[in-house]
């Protein structure tokens, strides 16, 4: 029988009532596993309403109460985690190992939540003019939504709400339809930790759902993680309805390999940055520019390394690689390797045909290495999100600096190099949000925020960290002056002893 992954709303499994529903496949065997309702207009309007409805008492909680249940939710989160990685792998396909990093670096920001009350903190200004005190809030802005993507069905959402409803808001979440089970988990654990009803909320579905949630007047804000395009229609629209928003996009991330680099450890970094996760990740490296006459050397090296990346089933405990997600998606990735030679690219590593024998209906593809690849070329153009590597070659470090400052996007980026000044001066003078330095994907800890520059970042405020706190809460001062009571009118004693 057909699994059926339903909405959560008010605290509970709300059945899909729209009659729509949306395949989810077993990416290792292509098999369809699952179903998952897609929400109508007015499934996601009853969602909204019940957030609404909870943020009445919610947002007037104390932080002891909300930072409490997150601890709760913290500790089950941890003992669930084999399971919920169990979840992602089913429907995403990554070996459980990157399962269980994702689940990890979620729990890093509900550690932050659980730490929200130093970053709630206001400030006090006192006799700014005679009796006079200003003061600094933060308050919650209500009910907010969160749009995640498909590659981090568990982290990308713990990116969002713990921050969120710690700091006094009510939540929906609208994960991706393609692996949803992970989503409807959290929302079982957070009630177990005694989350108050509607205080967090799951609707699934398609652009139907989404532009509702952009749309709706009782969404305060849209926290965003996806594709460029996709990033930018958020924005817009959800900013022409008046909300907040945070909408982090693609990329195409740089690393800088300078002639003086341990090329072994370069190698390594490439290898794992480039094909971790089956490239499906942001932060992936997708170009590898390497400086000078080490070119060919680095390239042997990676290739070397690349070869014995064991790709199956992400079940399987001897897998390092799993498949894609889907099989349109391993159809476009293959097509980026297939025409990189007409234009211009030196195809090092041809993954297109692989296949995992006993799994041959899988969305399987193998490592591909590219090599001498032009700007010009698509490869290089567009975010693949697959596990393609693209090497280009570059003389000296500034005109490899001019080729990742000339990307539209500037999410991360990494260099490698002995050299203390020359990796001073790349993270001064690189266009990019995220820099490494002899670190190839250089994601911030949760209390430093994550986020990129020029394409792939819509809004003023990154993720998680600092910039979480700042973006789910909305600033108040407020000025004061309060007589004193030693100048209260003759015959009224307020019982303070009168000195002069």
């Amino acid at each position: 029988m057909t699994k059926i992954v339903n909405h959560w709303i008010g605290g509970k499994t709300a059945e899909g009532a729209s009659g729509t529903y949306g395949p989810v496949t077993n990416p290792a065997t292509g098999e369809v596993t699952t179903k998952v309702a897609f929400a109508s207009v007015e499934e996601v309007d009853a969602a909204v309403a019940a957030a609404k409805e909870a943020f009445r008492t919610w947002g007037q909680s104390s932080l002891a109460q909300r930072t409490s249940i997150l601890f709760r939710f913290r500790a089950l989160l941890d003992a669930h985690r084999d399971e919920i990685a169990a979840l992602i792998t089913a429907e995403h396909g990554k070996v459980h190992s990157d399962a269980l990093g994702e689940v990890a670096r979620g729990l890093e920001i509900v550690d932050l939540a659980c730490g929200i009350t130093v970053q709630l903190k206001g400030e006090l200004s006192t006799q700014v003019a005679s009796r006079v005190d200003v003061a600094s809030i933060r308050q919650p802005l209500g009910v907010v939504a969160g749009i995640t993507p498909f590659n981090f069905p568990a982290m990308v959402p713990m990116w969002m709400f713990p921050l969120a409803i710690a700091c006094g808001n009510t939540f929906v979440l609208k994960p991706s339809e393609k692996d949803p089970s992970a989503a409807v988990r959290l929302a079982e654990l957070l009630a177990e930790a005694g989350l108050p009803e509607g205080v967090f909320n799951v609707v699934h579905g398609d652009k139907v759902a989404v532009d509702r949630l952009l749309e709706h007047p009782d969404v305060k804000a849209v926290s965003f993680v996806g594709s460029t395009p996709i990033a930018r229609y958020i924005h817009t629209t959800a900013s022409a309805n008046g909300k907040r928003v945070q909408a982090l996009g693609g990329a195409k991330n740089h690393m800088l390999v300078l002639p003086d680099a341990d090329l072994d450890a370069a190698a390594d970094a490439a290898v794992s940055a480039a094909y971790g996760s089956a490239g499906e990740r942001c932060m992936a490296i997708s170009a590898v520019v390497a400086v000078g006459a080490i070119g060919d050397e680095l390239v042997e090296k990676i290739r070397e390394r690349a070869e014995k990346i064991k790709i199956g089933p992400g079940d399987d405990p001897t897998s390092e690689m799993g498949p894609l997600i889907t099989a349109t998606h391993r159809d476009k990735v293959a097509s980026y390797v297939v025409g990189a030679a007409d234009e211009g690219a030196e195809v090092v590593l041809d993954g297109t045909g692989h296949t995992v024998d006993g799994f041959e209906n899988g969305h399987w593809i193998g490592i591909s290495l590219l090599d001498k690849v032009p700007t010009t070329a698509k490869a290089y153009q567009d975010e693949i999100f697959g596990p393609v590597l693209c090497v280009l070659r570059a003389e000296t470090y500034e005109e490899a600096l001019d080729i990742v400052n000339a990307s539209p996007f500037g999410n991360g980026t990494a260099i490698f190099t002995r050299d203390g000044g020359a990796a001073r001066r790349f993270q001064l003078e690189v266009e990019a949000g995220m820099v490494g330095v002899n670190v190839p994907i250089p994601v911030p800890v949760g209390y430093h925020s994550f986020g990129g520059w020029k394409d792939s970042l819509f809004g003023d405020h990154h993720i998680y960290g600092n910039d979480g706190t700042h973006f789910y809460t909305r600033g108040k001062v407020v000025t004061t002056r309060w007589p004193d009571p030693a100048d209260a009118p003759s015959g009224v004693d307020l019982g303070f002893p009168r000195n002069h």
